[in-house]
């Protein structure tokens, strides 16, 4: 009897533990959902939207401009954030706020991007914290998964404008 007790718990916990490294090797590398919160992405990403994320991209170096992206926190290594690409390494871009009168520009050093808010006028990004490393990307938004009216792909950027092809 307790050969056999013993025999079903080494058997449970074999599975919990095949199954928890299947399942850490999906959410790791092929992807997950995620619920983006903040006003920073809207009129895109809405305060509480789900969305679908995958991370192949990043581990092929397929991330491009205008992709959305799920990248670790800079400021709080513990917390994810959703931002827009806006330019990859070697690309120019403007560093400055809509609202300021004199523009500036700075160029995306080697192995980061540079990432905004689609709502500009109250978005934390790479304007105040400057760019991010290539490496605390997690990964690139795919769709809308909630809510269901709303359920698709993204659409462009409101501020498209903001790409420069200099």
């Amino acid at each position: 009897m307790l050969r056999n007790a013993l025999g079903i718990t080494f058997r449970f916990l074999g599975y919990t533990v095949q199954y928890g490294c299947i399942a850490h090797c999906a959410f790791e590398y092929l992807g997950g959902i995620v619920v983006c919160s903040g006003p920073s992405m809207e009129p895109t990403i809405q305060n509480s939207d789900i969305v679908f994320s995958e991370n192949l991209s990043r581990h092929f170096y397929c991330i491009r401009k205008g992709d959305i992206v799920i990248v670790k926190s800079p400021n709080d290594p513990k917390s994810n954030i959703c931002k827009r690409v806006i330019g990859l390494e070697g690309d120019k871009v403007c560093t400055s706020n809509p609202s300021d009168f004199l523009k500036s520009h700075s160029y995306v050093p080697k192995g980061h991007v540079w990432l905004e808010g689609d709502n500009l006028r109250n978005s934390t990004d790479s304007r105040c914290y400057g760019p991010v490393p290539y490496a605390l990307i997690r990964g690139r938004v795919c769709f809308k998964i909630w809510p269901l009216n709303d359920f698709g792909f993204l659409r462009a950027s409101p501020n498209g404008h903001r790409f420069l092809d200099d």
